[in-house]
């Protein structure tokens, strides 16, 4: 760790920071949006390198990182299992000790949280979940940027989740206990959220209904994600088929609150786990999120490396 710089912190799982810490990054992430839209300037990170590591493929999370590197001044550097030792198997430890000695901050996608959380545990400076199987951080700190932008407060609100009890649920789970407002979670059935898996200690923060209909009523925010996760393609054909009912259709938001908004982390297949009439309707906030990737995750990085500002 360089002199001067704050105790590193990582950014792993959505539990890794308090409720205080995410009201001061949806600030953050408000002021550096508005200096975005205003061209104003603004590099903070000059002389700081970002290591983006993808073992899973990537539009956004790639976009959103290195565009949002750049515009604060600093430099990025692009990894693939193809292009460095991770695909030749060197240990995920030493990989860690030796990149986090040349660069500032490291975000990693992957697959297992396992190999993630052993990388932050042999480096040098904080380290980002771009994604693993088990959560989706980032994502969620947008998608509730993005709500507040459009609504105030998710405290004390109803999210309405549909689908797979995946990565992105796992999540939700984990903003519902630290945030204080509630998940309504449908899934097929063999496809439920996991508390343990999603690491929560009040279960009070999600209620399980077996009809999405019913876990649609009175929702604040209706959201969902592909029916099959990277990783998981062998299991298409058969998600397919248990997932047929769980598509967010115009039914489903029109049993939640009127003026509910629909979100999707994208890439989105219509037709299957939403429809065309929804995400692309009047409720549908998909690209104001898709775009907030980048403003919170500015946000995050300046804060990771240079503590609160101001």
């Amino acid at each position: 760790m360089k002199p001067g710089l704050p105790l590193i912190k990582h950014y792993l799982q959505f539990k890794d920071l308090r409720a205080e810490e995410y009201a001061y990054l949806f600030e953050r992430a408000a002021i550096i949006k508005k200096r975005f839209k205003n061209y104003e300037k603004y590099t903070p990170l000059v002389d700081r390198t970002l290591a983006m590591i993808f073992e899973k493929a990537s539009t956004r999370t790639r976009v959103s990182f290195e565009a949002g590197m750049y515009q604060l001044g600093g430099s990025v550097v692009h990894l693939t299992t193809g292009d460095s030792q991770l695909g030749r198997s060197e240990p995920i430890e030493d990989t860690a000790k030796v990149i986090s000695r040349m660069v500032d901050l490291v975000m990693i996608r992957t697959y297992e949280q396992t190999k993630l959380d052993a990388f932050a545990a042999n480096s040098r400076v904080p380290v980002i979940n771009g994604l693993t199987n088990e959560f989706h951080p980032c994502q969620i700190l947008a998608d509730i940027f993005t709500y507040i932008e459009h609504r105030g407060s998710i405290e004390g609100r109803v999210v309405a989740w549909v689908g797979d009890g995946n990565n992105m649920a796992n999540t939700w789970l984990q903003a519902a206990e630290i945030l204080g407002f509630k998940v309504h979670v449908s899934t097929p059935t063999g496809y439920e959220v996991d508390p343990q898996v999603a690491g929560i200690q009040d279960r009070s923060c999600f209620q399980v209904f077996k009809d999405p209909m019913d876990a649609c009523r009175g929702a604040d925010l209706v959201t969902t994600d592909v029916w099959t996760s990277m990783g998981f393609e062998a299991e298409n054909e058969q998600r397919r088929k248990a997932f047929a009912d769980w598509c967010v259709d115009a039914e489903m938001m029109a049993v939640a609150k009127p003026d509910a908004l629909f979100m999707h982390c994208l890439p989105a297949h219509r037709g299957e786990e939403v429809t065309a009439e929804v995400i692309d309707g009047p409720q549908s906030v998909v690209w104001d999120e898709a775009e907030n990737r980048m403003h919170v995750q500015k946000a995050l990085m300046e804060y990771l490396l240079l503590g609160r500002i101001g």
